[in-house]
Order: C-alpha cells, then sequence, then structure tokens
C-alpha cells in the first residue's frame, strides 16, 4: 500500500492503539500548532517504527496541549529493509544530506566507517537518528533504521558476519558498468560501503578485495563526490539485487 502524501506525517515514539491518546512533545507542539497552524479535529498520520501508519486526530485539551488521538490504521507496518549502509563521514552539511538519501533509498541500517581518509567525523548521533526520523516522514517511509555508533574500518571487518556480503563501491575497478559484478551476487543479506572523499587507501582496497564476501563494483566512467557516488550506488544496487524487483 502506497503512502498518503497529501496528509502530514509525524513519527513518535509512542505506542500506537485505537483511541489511545499521545501527547505531542513540546517541538510536535510547535509545529502542529504555530508553523502548520493545524485546529481541533485537524487529521495527520502517525507512526513509530513498529506498529504500522495511523490516522489520528487532533485535539486541544488546554491551549499549551496537543492530544494526538489514533483512529484507523493506514498502513500495516512493513518487514525493515535489510540493506546496511556503510558510511565514512562527510561534512556535516552534507552528511546530513547522505544520511537523508539513505533513509529514502531504503537503507535499514546506518553505519559510519571510520577510514584512512577520512575528512568528517561523527560528533552526534542524535542528529543523525533525527536526520532519517525527518526523511522517514518526509518521504512515506515506516521503518526508522538504526545509526550505529562509527568504527574503523578494520574492527568492521573482523568483526563482521560473513553471511552479510559487501559491496564496496571502488574507484580503481578495471571496468565502467556494476552491472555484471552485482548480477553474480547471490545472497539477499547486503551492505553497501562507500568511501571517503580522498577514496580509499591502497591498503584498505587490498584488504577489502581479499575477503571473500567482499564485492567491488565501479560507478561509471565519472568521478562523482561521494555523497553523489552513495545515492548512485544505493539506486543501483536496489535496482539490480535489492527490493526494486
Amino acid at each position: 500500500m502506497r503512502a498518503n502524501y497529501r496528509m502530514q506525517r509525524l513519527f513518535t515514539d509512542a505506542p500506537l492503539q485505537p483511541g489511545t491518546g499521545i501527547e505531542a512533545n513540546g517541538e510536535q507542539f510547535n509545529y502542529l500548532a504555530n508553523v502548520l497552524r493545524l485546529t481541533e479535529g485537524a487529521e495527520l498520520l502517525l507512526f513509530n517504527g513498529r506498529d504500522g501508519e495511523w490516522k489520528a486526530s487532533l485535539s486541544f485539551p488546554t491551549r499549551k496541549r496537543i492530544i494526538l488521538t489514533p483512529i484507523e490504521l493506514t498502513r500495516p507496518q512493513p518487514a525493515g529493509c535489510d540493506l546496511h549502509f556503510l558510511f565514512a563521514p562527510l561534512k556535516v552539511g552534507r552528511l546530513d544530506y547522505l544520511v537523508q538519501k539513505a533513509v529514502e533509498m531504503g537503507a535499514g541500517l546506518l553505519q559510519p566507517v571510520m577510514t584512512q581518509h577520512v575528512q568528517g567525523k561523527i560528533t552526534n548521533l542524535d542528529r543523525l537518528q533525527a536526520n532519517a526520523v525527518e526523511a522517514a516522514e518526509q518521504c512515506g517511509v515506516l521503518a526508522i533504521p538504526t545509526v550505529q555508533p562509527p568504527k574503523k574500518l578494520t574492527d568492521l571487518l573482523e568483526g563482521w558476519d560473513m553471511s552479510r556480503r559487501i559491496i564496496f563501491c571502488d574507484e580503481d575497478s578495471s571496468t565502467q558498468n556494476p552491472i555484471s559484478a552485482l548480477s553474480a551476487v547471490s545472497e539477499r543479506s547486503l551492505a553497501l560501503l562507500v568511501g571517503p572523499e580522498g577514496g580509499f587507501s591502497d591498503e584498505e582496497r587490498a584488504l577489502l578485495r581479499g575477503l571473500p564476501y567482499v564485492t567491488a563494483i565501479p560507478l561509471g566512467p565519472r568521478i562523482l563526490r561521494a555523497d553523489t557516488a552513495a545515492v548512485a550506488a544505493l539506486a543501483v544496487v536496489q535496482a539490480t539485487i535489492g527490493d526494486w524487483h
């Protein structure tokens, strides 16, 4: 069932049950009352990443409080996407964009990876999680991906579940077309690894290429910025071996 893009969508961490009111927090109150200027009886969509999407009615028990009451289940909760997105952090503005686009493209888990040439850093996981929630609100996603604490690439690979294949974007690939390499992948549990602006080091590339659960792919003949490469790679993976089938 497709999302209803005509109604306002709002994430809440509270359980969603018919007839059980949920009080909006301060930020939500300001957004609903002062930004959207919703009035008594207005309807919107609520989701929490667990209980599906619900049509809810808004009421003002007092001038400073809003209660959101679920009325009707509009979409059941789907299974979460199993694609893990592994990325080298970028500078703040572009990092926000990267997280938002990864959520829109169906990433089920976001894992920052510290590589040798990484230029950005993760200082606020709550900010990244908030970006993930905002992207889900705007694009109809019901499952909120979890943002994991950063890990060094070597540490990540040492503890890796080898049943999950890693697709990594290799700018030094001998070909330009990723389709042939992706078509040979039979695993359904996948992770996509996108490096930093400076690319992977020679040591990192050799390490990745030497692992049996890693597949290297190119991203065409042009040089892409890291955030552009991430969107392009997510699209080609989802279209070839992901959930776009």
